[in-house]
């Protein structure tokens, strides 16, 4: 789907497949002009499944791969993310959350809002990652 904006600013759903999201009537992303919105990732498998059961290092490496995946189809990659918005169940994991940040983001890092919060999608989700993103084409800035 594509929309045109007073301004002519180009608007388009950015999809993967599968589209695990697609059940809950929601998009993965949208791509507005330069800019990519990710709707909040979490650790589901191709099937739609939530993966690492009670291990909050599984969901956060399936989590960051998945935000990976939106960002890749909608023109971007983790490298341009401008701003996540991290939701915990257990604050007690924001270490290992510093220790990710420098693994799947460059420098210089992303703003950040890390939020911990009694329950996600599913009680057995421990973390959710959402994110604003430039394009790769116009990301020169972070070269």
């Amino acid at each position: 789907m594509e929309l045109e904006h007073a301004g002519k600013m180009e608007i388009s759903q950015i999809k993967v497949t599968p589209d695990t999201y697609a059940p809950f009537r929601l998009a993965q992303g949208y791509r507005v002009g330069h800019l990519l919105f990710i709707s909040g990732q979490t650790a589901l498998d191709d099937n739609g499944q939530l993966v690492g059961i009670g291990d909050f290092d599984i969901q956060a490496q399936k989590t960051f791969e998945n935000l990976q995946k939106v960002l890749i189809a909608g023109g971007s990659s983790l490298k341009n993310v401008v701003k996540v918005t991290i939701l915990l169940r257990d604050m007690a994991n924001f270490g290992k959350i510093v220790t990710l940040r420098e693994k799947y983001f460059t420098a210089p890092y992303p703003a950040d809002t890390i939020l911990e919060v009694s329950s996600l999608f599913s009680p057995n989700a421990l973390i959710e990652i959402e994110a604003i993103a430039v394009a790769d084409h116009a990301a020169d800035w972070k070269k």
